[in-house]
């Protein structure tokens, strides 16, 4: 049995249509269901539905054969010990630096401000500042990135941006890219040793869709 790691919402939303376009199909009600094991039309593939951040790690011990994580998540929890094959091109976005509008956010930076970030990717915005020569106070938050600047608990953001509709309609503007982000196809080292005549053909049909795709 191949297991996939799966986080509901965007990405399983998008992860779908590729194992489809692979020959698995997906049973639309198994999928609303609140199991957190789900069978596949593959009788050697089930799914199981984790948190986003804890898809590598169930990946890295073997929990899960392979698993779809995006790159911000792996930057963050750590990739060591994983496979990372193929960019499957889904959940793609942006990571960026916004400010409240009318913050003169390149003036701060050109004159030296040490400024306060607030983010939830504290080692992609630590990295990206540190290359900039910028001294920053990085400031843990797990949600609502958006309320920080306009209460004043911080100067600026670092955070996912898809369509931005969030960030204008709490009168945010983007000032820097920090990069692009894309979701991978992680697998266990182990596994592709151990079980390589059933991932391996997975990971070639995986591709081929991903290369198929307009």
């Amino acid at each position: 049995m191949i297991t996939l790691a799966l986080s509901k919402g965007r990405i399983l939303d998008e992860t779908a249509p590729l194992l489809e376009a692979i020959g698995i199909a997906l049973d639309p009600a198994v999928l609303d269901s609140r199991k957190l094991i789900l069978p596949t039309g593959d009788p050697d593939l089930q799914l199981i539905i984790v948190r986003a951040s804890d898809v590598p790690t169930y990946v890295r011990y073997g929990a899960a054969d392979l698993g779809v994580a995006g790159k911000d998540v792996l930057i963050e929890y750590g990739d060591e010990g994983l496979y990372q094959p193929i960019d499957l091109g889904i959940g793609r976005c942006r990571i960026c630096v916004a400010a409240r509008r009318g913050f003169d956010y390149q003036a701060a930076v050109g004159r030296g401000a040490r400024l306060r970030i607030a983010t939830k990717y504290l080692r992609m915005a630590s990295e990206h500042f540190a290359a900039k020569g910028m001294h920053v106070d990085l400031i843990k938050l797990y949600g609502s990135m958006e309320l920080a600047p306009l209460v004043g608990l911080a100067d600026a953001i670092v955070d996912l941006v898809s369509t931005g509709n969030t960030l204008r309609a709490n009168d945010l503007i983007e000032v820097e890219e920090v990069g692009v982000i894309s979701s991978r196809l992680i697998v266990n080292q182990a596994a592709l040793k151990t079980k390589a005549a059933r991932l391996q053909p997975l990971l070639e049909r995986f591709a081929a869709a991903v290369a198929a795709r307009p």
